[in-house]
């Protein structure tokens, strides 16, 4: 066990850098498929709002299973892979994205969405240039709620077959009476996590020039700050 903070034992087959590695990839590709699929569902319910009630509902159902549970449902077709940690991470993003992508588009104005319809733009083209940049600021919010949520659920995956990245030297851990690889572990996906929610918060700076970007000098009351319109910009931009 000597080598330094960051040794972690042989039985693991790979070093602190790889799980951080490990723990990245079985956490960011779930939340990528689940936004993936949230699009066109959310686009569904959209244009359907009978639909929306119902597959919120769905979503929530399963969101309240215990990942544990959807570990012994996938593990005898899915076996000790990544897959059977993906998959319950993905579907659970799916409760934080499709409310959040329905109510983003549901708030672009039906104005830009008729502007955007006289100047030619297509169901498709108007939800992918118009709709969903308006959304941004919605879908980034929900993708921020996802993606540390799935961070922090992946060390669960330590149970089967050490496929929780970080989580796995919980376990080590214990096994070895080791607190050192148990702050491993709990700082590292800490880190991890606000390392994450950081870079998406300057994501949506990139993204959302129209939005606010804190605290700016005061200014007489007399003079109003004048602020791009949100819409106005987004539909100027899909012209383009």
């Amino acid at each position: 066990m000597n080598g330094g903070f960051f040794h972690i034992p042989s039985d693991l087959q790979n070093t602190y850098w790889g799980l951080v590695a490990l723990h990245l990839r079985l956490a960011l590709v779930p939340v990528v498929c689940g936004l993936l699929a949230a699009l066109p569902i959310a686009q569904l319910c959209v244009r359907l709002r009978w639909l929306y009630p119902p597959v919120l509902w769905v979503t929530t159902i399963l969101y309240a299973v215990p990942s544990l549970a959807f570990f012994v449902v996938l593990i005898d077709y899915t076996g000790q892979s990544e897959l059977t940690v993906m998959i319950p991470l993905g579907v659970y993003s799916l409760v934080v994205f499709v409310p959040a992508i329905v109510d983003g588009v549901r708030s672009v104005p039906q104005e830009t969405l008729d502007a955007a319809t006289a100047m030619g733009l297509g169901p498709v083209r108007r939800y992918f240039q118009v709709q969903l940049p308006i959304a941004a600021p919605a879908i980034i919010a929900g993708l921020r709620v996802a993606t540390v949520s799935s961070i922090s659920l992946v060390s669960v995956g330590m149970l089967i077959g050490n496929q929780g990245g970080l989580g796995n030297l919980l376990n080590d851990g214990m096994i070895y009476h080791q607190p050192r690889l148990v702050w491993l572990s709990v700082i590292g996906s800490a880190v991890l996590a606000i390392l994450a929610d950081a870079l998406l918060v300057l994501v949506r700076v990139l993204v959302t020039p129209w939005m606010p970007r804190g605290s700016r000098k005061a200014r007489p009351v007399d003079e109003p700050e004048a602020r791009p319109v949100p819409a106005a910009a987004a539909l100027e931009d899909a012209v383009r």
